[in-house]
Parts: C-alpha cells; sequence; structure tokens
C-alpha cells in the first residue's frame, strides 16, 4: 500500500455540485474498503451538513480554524466526527474569518498541510471539500493535497473556469516549488442537450489524459445528501453509482491500489 494520498477538489466556480462529487467520491473509496478522512474546508459548511454534523458547525472552540492555526496546541483527533463511511473533519462558522487571519499567518498556505502531517496519519486517503473561490483556503488545499479533483459542469462556462483554475494552481507551483497534478475531471449534473453533449467532447479534448467521470443529473444524489450518505450508503439503485466507482477504481490506480481490501 503506497503512503496517503490526498485530494483536492476544487473549482471556484460556484454552483458545479462540488461537494457533492467530494461525498461521493469519498463514500466510493470507502467502499473500496479504504481509511477515509474527509476535511470540510469550506466555510459555508455544507458538506459538514450534507454529512449529519450541523451541530458542529455552531460548536464553541476549539474548531478547525483553531487546529489550523496551532495544529500543535489543538488536539484536532478531538474534532473529528464519526461518520459510517469516513472520518469527518467538519467546518465551523468561525471558518468565515479565515482567509483574513491566515493573510496575516506566516506560511499561511501552508497550515492544513502541517494539521495533516501531525494528525492524519492512518488514513489511505484525505478528500478536502474546497470554497467555491480562489483564496488562501484553497492554497492551503492544493498546497496540503498536491493532487486535485477537478468538477465542472457540461456548460461552456466551464471553458473560462477551468483557465483560471489551471492558472492559478501553476502560480502557486511556482510560488512554492511544488507539483500539482490533476487526478481525475468529474463532469457534474450532465444533461440531454446538444450543449451538454458538445462540451462532453470538448473536455475529452482538452483534458484526454486525465481520467474522467461523466456524473448524469440525478434527484437520488440530492437523496443521498439528504439521507446524510454517500449514494454507496443509501437503500437505492442508483445508476450514477458506477460511475463514482469508477472514478475511486481509477484514482486507487493512479496511487498504486489496485487491490480491494474490504
Amino acid at each position: 500500500m503506497a503512503d496517503q494520498a490526498r485530494l483536492c477538489v476544487t473549482n471556484q466556480k460556484g454552483g458545479v455540485g462540488k461537494t457533492t462529487v467530494a461525498i461521493n467520491l469519498a463514500g466510493a473509496l470507502n467502499d473500496r474498503g479504504r481509511e477515509v478522512l474527509f476535511v470540510d474546508l469550506d466555510p459555508q459548511g455544507n458538506a459538514t451538513e450534507g454529512l449529519g454534523f450541523v451541530d458542529a458547525y455552531d460548536e464553541d472552540p476549539p474548531t478547525i480554524l483553531d487546529a489550523l492555526l496551532d495544529p500543535e496546541g489543538v488536539a484536532v483527533e478531538e474534532l473529528i466526527r464519526d461518520h459510517p463511511e469516513m472520518d469527518v473533519l467538519p467546518s465551523s462558522i468561525d471558518m468565515t474569518a479565515a482567509e483574513a487571519t491566515l493573510l496575516q499567518e506566516p506560511d499561511g498556505e501552508a497550515k492544513l498541510a502541517t494539521l495533516l502531517d501531525s494528525a492524519a496519519s492512518s488514513y489511505d486517503y484525505v478528500v478536502v471539500d474546497c470554497p467555491p473561490q480562489l483564496g488562501m483556503l484553497t492554497d492551503n488545499a492544493l498546497y496540503a493535497a498536491r493532487n486535485l479533483v477537478v468538477p465542472a459542469l457540461a456548460e461552456s462556462t466551464s471553458k473560462r473556469a477551468l483557465e483560471l483554475l489551471y492558472d492559478y494552481v501553476a502560480a502557486l507551483e511556482d510560488e512554492h516549488g511544488v507539483r500539482i497534478d490533476t487526478r481525475a475531471l468529474v463532469i457534474n449534473r450532465i444533461e440531454t442537450t446538444g450543449e451538454a453533449r458538445s462540451m462532453v467532447e470538448w473536455f475529452e479534448d482538452a483534458m484526454e489524459d486525465v481520467p474522467t467521470a461523466k456524473v448524469r443529473k440525478r434527484v437520488a444524489l440530492q437523496r443521498a445528501f439528504s439521507a446524510r450518505r454517500s449514494i454507496f450508503a443509501v437503500d437505492e439503485d442508483v445508476d450514477m453509482r458506477e460511475e463514482f466507482a469508477e472514478l475511486a477504481t481509477m484514482i486507487d490506480e493512479e496511487f498504486s491500489r489496485t487491490e480491494v481490501i474490504a
């Protein structure tokens, strides 16, 4: 088994289903027998709520922000919540101040990496759900993970969004002397329209070397979210389960984890 893999799920364009992709990717990896830590780095706390920990979002300190600012002084293990499919480091309302606070910190972009180095060694995967904008929190996720999963809609606005994202990633790589690899593209909420078909073809040409999942729009994905689960933990036959299962398999293969240990 290779060392722990960290995955940053991000796209600064809002409304692409980023959190749904992150939760179902984590669920798919768990379904393959992997130990997963899910980190909700989004101040909105959508994944925290979607995994059933809305109470943690409003709890008094210490919170994930305190752990980021002082990973040696905060017992982050005490902040992690148990979920049937994964462990969860929940977001907090305090994270609304994270961008400004981290900007004042020395090596502010490296705080999450330090936290994970000290607290996440027992997991096969760490999946980080980012806020829907670029900034210090996304910098932290990219720097800590070095592996990118990009959710994108099958619509023309995605072209510009991807261009901006990859320009941003390149600048971060240059600034910090690191390499960030794209491990997967998730074309999300695909509908049966001419624009969608055209965009799927564009994605396949533009990112031909990147493993790609094609997730069609399904109400069942929202029902699973409302049930505080991934689609792998609900009693419903969902055809998109296979897409996420294949995505997890492709990622396992990227990290030389081809055996199923469940």
